[in-house]
């Protein structure tokens, strides 16, 4: 089991505890819980989802980075078909605070990179900021996903954010978890060595090819590789606030995070994005990348 979870598990009703551990002790636990596993925890703690939920965010935010605020945010995505995926805030030291990630982003990302269709709900332990009801009218369920917080009665995202402005207003029709496959190649550049075979440029090219950038169509991927061998890959969501949109680098970190990885081991970084689009990732990809440590960052392009 991860360090990280121990104190915050050491807190629960026996019962859920007793259930909870094995799960929690797989080293394959990366921060989500299967329908089945939900059903199993909620018959051991004799829980609600909604109870489950909320007894479950000090183990989310137990997954929090936040070493300038110091404050811990955790947050439980919940998807269509019964899986729980966690989520936590990211700060990074010595990087700009637009650069950090909230914790309503990282699960909702989470689930995306999960292959998640639909959210039902998210609980978070304190209520989401403007930024992040923002980010979530972006998501395919709309205004009607259940925010639940703890104390209060679940209302929904249109109760949070009323006369929401998003991606309807302008006519978007593929929305954020929807299924997409843009088609995208690598152009035939080499990039200072890197295999266009190599695992690392091959992952970060499936995540750009199911970005969701329905505004710049700026489509663009990050592969992390740590120094264990494990890739992580994330993709950009974009937004129809612009401002909070999730570059892609930031959905590489998020996964990287959530799987007990630790941000300061990784070696190599590639990123893939439209070499025409109206804008780029790599100035602020780099910037990030290199106040972790990573030295040796790559950039494709991409066609079709």
């Amino acid at each position: 089991m991860h360090a990280r979870f121990e104190s915050p598990l050491a807190t629960l009703e026996p019962g859920l505890r007793a259930a909870l551990a094995p799960m929690l002790a797989e080293p394959a636990f990366n921060g989500m819980l299967s329908a089945s596993q939900v059903k199993a925890l909620m018959n051991a703690g004799n829980l609600n989802e909604d109870d489950l939920c909320l007894a479950l965010l000090p183990l989310a935010a137990a997954c929090a980075l936040a070493p300038v605020s110091h404050f811990s945010v955790g947050a439980i995505a919940r998807g269509i078909g019964g899986n729980l995926y966690f989520g936590a805030n990211m700060e990074f030291p010595g990087v700009p605070l637009s650069q950090t990630v909230h914790a309503e982003q990282s699960a909702i990302n989470h689930a995306w990179l999960r292959d998640e269709q639909r959210l039902r709900g998210i609980t978070v332990n304190y209520t989401p900021c403007g930024h992040c009801r923002q980010f979530m009218n972006e998501l395919n369920s709309g205004v009607d996903i259940m925010i639940h917080l703890p104390g209060r009665a679940p209302a929904t995202l249109s109760h949070y954010l009323p006369d929401a402005f998003g991606p309807r207003d302008l006519s978007i029709q593929s929305l954020l978890l929807d299924k997409v496959d843009h088609g995208y190649r690598l152009t035939a550049a080499t990039a200072n060595g890197l295999s266009t075979n190599d695992p690392l440029l091959q992952q970060a090219l499936q995540a750009a090819n199911q970005s969701h950038a329905p505004y710049s169509q700026a489509h663009s991927g990050v592969a992390l590789q740590l120094a264990d061998g494990r890739i992580f890959a994330g993709r950009y969501a974009e937004n129809a606030a612009f401002n909070p949109s999730l570059p892609p680098l930031q959905s590489a970190l998020i996964l990287l995070n959530i799987n007990g990885g630790n941000c300061l081991d990784i070696r190599r970084a590639v990123l893939v994005e439209r070499d025409a689009a109206p804008l780029s990732q790599w100035d602020a990809t780099c910037s990030t990348l290199r106040a972790l440590g990573c030295g040796e960052i790559y950039r494709r392009t991409l066609e079709g």
